[in-house]
């Protein structure tokens, strides 16, 4: 008779949840500092400056391009460790965690072409002749992915993981109210779409504000969802926990 092989554990979705979150503050971090240490882009009809701009900085906007892409591939172990914790905790709820599973994969498409057009830019003015109208078009085009159309998901992500993490008690209730907070901020961003693409104007697409108002309080939550589940959670229990033994 053939031996029948031990069942693996599967991983701890809340230790990887966490671990996820840690890498986005991480990776979030270090992009931050490599958009101060490169500063504001020119303005996109500033066309010597624009070429001059990109020449000088394509190695570090290539480097952030390249951490994005790692920081994406961490909010996808997040957002399915996300959902997995709310589903185990009421089932019922499967389908709004989907939602907040399926936006989230969503954003980490349209941003991950959004660093593909920033990427463009940048590779515009390596080993080429720089053409200017082709680095205004690639930007014009990712800042409102990085604005508006994010923003929309992001509001979707937000408001959907309010309702469930609520509904669920999978995690403390003030996280959930924290998100439905987020899920209002994104509405501000909503509005650069009309603002222009000027890294020095608060109201643009290629702006701060959206920056401040809307991604950054959504990462926070996320680093805070994180650090809340890898502490452990009484809210999270094991359906098929063994129940006591009746006296």
């Amino acid at each position: 008779m053939t031996p029948v092989p031990p069942v693996q554990n599967s991983p701890d979705v809340r230790r990887w949840t966490g671990i996820a979150a840690i890498g986005v503050a991480v990776l979030v971090s270090t992009e931050f500092v490599l958009h101060q240490v490169i500063g504001p882009r020119p303005e996109l009809d500033q066309k010597p400056e624009l070429v001059d701009f990109f020449v000088a900085h394509h190695i570090g906007l290539l480097t952030i391009v390249l951490i994005d892409t790692v920081l994406m591939a961490s909010i996808i172990v997040f957002l399915a460790g996300f959902r997995q914790i709310i589903t185990h905790a009421r089932h019922d709820l499967q389908w709004i965690a989907d939602i907040t599973f399926g936006a989230g994969m969503v954003f980490v498409a349209i941003t991950m072409v959004g660093d593909a057009m920033e990427a463009g830019s940048a590779l515009d003015v390596v080993n080429l002749v720089p053409d200017a109208s082709a680095i205004r078009a690639l930007t014009e085009g990712h800042a409102v992915m990085f604005g508006a159309t994010g923003c929309v998901l992001l509001a979707v992500i937000s408001a959907s993981s309010a309702y469930t993490v609520l509904a669920s008690r999978a995690l403390p209730r003030w996280t959930g109210v924290v998100a439905w907070v987020v899920a209002g901020l994104q509405i501000f961003g909503l509005a650069t779409i009309f603002g222009g693409t000027s890294d020095r104007y608060w109201f643009s697409s290629g702006g701060v504000g959206v920056t401040l108002t809307a991604t950054f309080p959504w990462v926070a939550w996320v680093i805070t969802v994180g650090v809340v589940t890898i502490r452990g959670h009484g809210g999270f229990r094991r359906r098929d926990a063994i129940a006591p033994a009746p006296d």
